[in-house]
């Protein structure tokens, strides 16, 4: 019997789901599981998961008291949200959960390395390993050298909101465990900036990005682990087959598993080792230097970081009202 593209991707590549909906995580079985501000806001709202947001919420009033304000008992709640969604996702998946730092911290590295201590103490508090925990921090210089601490305290690291390989190597220098590059973000303004319509799956900016990143990682031997994220079709994502990870949304896992034909794998560290590639050092003069030049990376870094601290907003907006009205 012939394997679907699901089963042929899983063969190469570890497959990831990309939501913060527990119940599309149980469907495809993958064996980790990223969230992100957008996606724990959306499944916030979602009536299936409406007893994490109020045991979250009732769990925050018990700890500060009656007397604490609504506000205080909101901020404490949304701390520990991401973290609540996680220990679900976590009872279902064998492997690793990401889970964001607020990402208005995104250029603050103290800040940053409290946040990431913070999430790791809630996750062991409830006897998860921090092995099976990445915390998840926007690649901006002061976010890499914040992951660089926390990793070095054996807390691991998923750097997000990458688009250019300045990003990559200079997450690799620093010794992170994962990053994630985003393939359809890049293609979004590719797309807007030169008016076309479409690209071939081979000719996708993010494809071609995130290819150019696994061979350098590969040729000079960075253990730093590559999963692509943010894809707009399938066609991106067979063309990023063999890549370390994937992490793809449930719509199209769904569209993989129930598509037929053949899967060849396309990235291979066999292959990277061959490759004439030239050695970057990364050092801060350089990595502002090479994101002042990547007109893509500069808006899209800056784009996502906006985009994920008005979900945030978003999301303390939606557990005030749910307070308010279980405290009617």
């Amino acid at each position: 019997m012939s394997k679907n593209l699901l089963e042929q991707l899983k063969e190469v590549t570890i497959v990831v789901a990309d939501t913060g909906d527990i119940e599309a995580i149980e469907k495809f079985t993958p064996r980790d599981a990223t969230t992100n501000p957008s996606l724990i806001t959306a499944a916030a709202q979602m009536p299936q998961y409406q007893g994490i947001v109020d045991d979250t919420l009732k769990g925050a009033r018990a700890t500060l008291g009656d007397s604490a304000s609504a506000a205080d008992v909101v901020s404490l709640a949304f701390d520990r949200l991401a973290v609540s969604f996680g220990l679900k996702i976590l009872e279902i998946i064998p492997g690793r959960v990401s889970t964001e730092v607020d990402a208005r911290l995104s250029f603050d590295t103290e800040a940053t390395v409290a946040k990431g201590r913070e999430l790791i103490a809630q996750y062991e508090a409830q006897n998860v390993n921090r092995e099976r925990v990445l915390i998840k921090i926007a690649a901006t210089w002061e976010g890499i050298q914040a992951a660089a601490v926390l990793e070095k305290e054996g807390i691991h690291c998923n750097l997000t909101l990458l688009f250019g390989i300045h990003q990559a190597i200079a997450c690799a220098e620093n010794g992170i465990t994962l990053i994630s590059p985003f393939v359809g973000r890049i293609l979004d303004w590719y797309k807007k900036d030169t008016g076309r319509d479409s690209y071939e799956p081979a000719e996708d900016p993010g494809v071609v990005s995130v290819t150019e990143i696994y061979n350098y990682y590969k040729k000079f031997g960075y253990k730093t682990e590559v999963m692509g994220a943010s894809f707009r079709n399938v066609g991106e994502i067979s063309e990023l087959a063999g890549s370390d990870l994937l992490t793809i949304a449930p719509s199209l896992l769904a569209e993989l598993q129930a598509t037929e034909g053949e899967l060849p794998r396309k990235l291979d560290p066999a292959t990277a080792a061959g490759l004439e590639i030239e050695k970057i050092s990364i050092d801060k003069a350089t990595f502002d230097r090479m994101h002042e030049e990547n007109r893509m990376a500069t808006d899209k870094l800056a784009e996502g970081i906006s985009g994920f601290a008005k979900a945030l907003e978003s999301l303390e907006e939606l557990l005030a009202a749910r307070l308010a009205s279980l405290e009617a």
